[in-house]
């Protein structure tokens, strides 16, 4: 097996998934008492919020580089906002970064699905580097369309998902947001943060919802034993 680097606490709570369902994914391979060998560097959340997403390339490649010294074959950003930096922190650190943009296109397209909506920080819904990776596997993405409604989204990640509260009035809200993108066009929706699958998931909807930390640990764990 290959060793794999996480750089997790953003936030703790979906970091905590990553791991289950990274040493789910190996146990359901090989069986016995198999699961990954990992290394976990966990950031401070608050420190990203003081210095805020744009601002975070040096935590992130710190983090990167002390995962490398410890001799990890790749890393995983356990974050979709945290890969605003990973074609730059893969340049830098000379070590394959697993993309979980790139990971999400390959599940859309498996589906034959062309229009997705796309749910996450104002970062990822708002910048280019994420939706940039859809469109470049053919994909047209769709974003909530009232500044007010990203600003909800951006709020009730950052003070409820991430600290692990899921609020039944929010998961309204969500509900909501995710047909208003289905009666705009989209054939499918990402949950294009780590934190939202705890709110909302396929139960909730007819419509093909994307997980992207499942996707992305999938995607780990093929890398771990390829």
């Amino acid at each position: 097996m290959k060793k794999i680097g996480l750089v997790g606490g953003i936030s703790w709570v979906s970091t905590m998934d990553y791991y289950k369902f990274i040493n789910e994914g190996i146990n359901l391979k090989l069986g016995g008492l198999n699961f990954a060998e990992c290394i976990i560097y966990s950031l401070n959340f608050e420190d990203i919020q003081v210095k805020s997403w744009e601002n975070c390339f040096e935590l992130l490649l710190n983090a990167c580089g002390k995962l490398k010294s410890s001799n990890v074959d790749a890393i995983a950003l356990c974050a979709n906002t945290a890969h605003l930096f990973a074609d730059k922190l893969q340049e830098e650190i000379k070590l394959p970064i697993i993309h979980i943009s790139t990971e999400t296109a390959k599940a859309v397209k498996k589906q034959g699905l062309k229009k997705v909506g796309l749910l996450g920080t104002k970062f990822t819904m708002e910048m280019e580097f994420y939706r940039k990776k859809l469109e470049e596997n053919g994909l047209e993405v769709l974003i909530p369309e009232k500044q007010e409604t990203r600003d909800y989204i951006q709020y009730t990640v950052k003070e409820e998902l991430g600290r692990g509260i899921a609020n039944s009035n929010t998961k309204e809200n969500y509900i909501r947001i995710v047909n208003e993108l289905v009666d705009s066009g989209a054939e499918g929706i990402i949950l294009g943060c780590s934190e939202i699958p705890l709110l909302i998931n396929q139960k909730d909807f007819i419509t093909p919802i994307f997980d992207t930390t499942k996707i992305h640990s999938e995607a780990i764990v093929e890398f771990i034993l390829s």
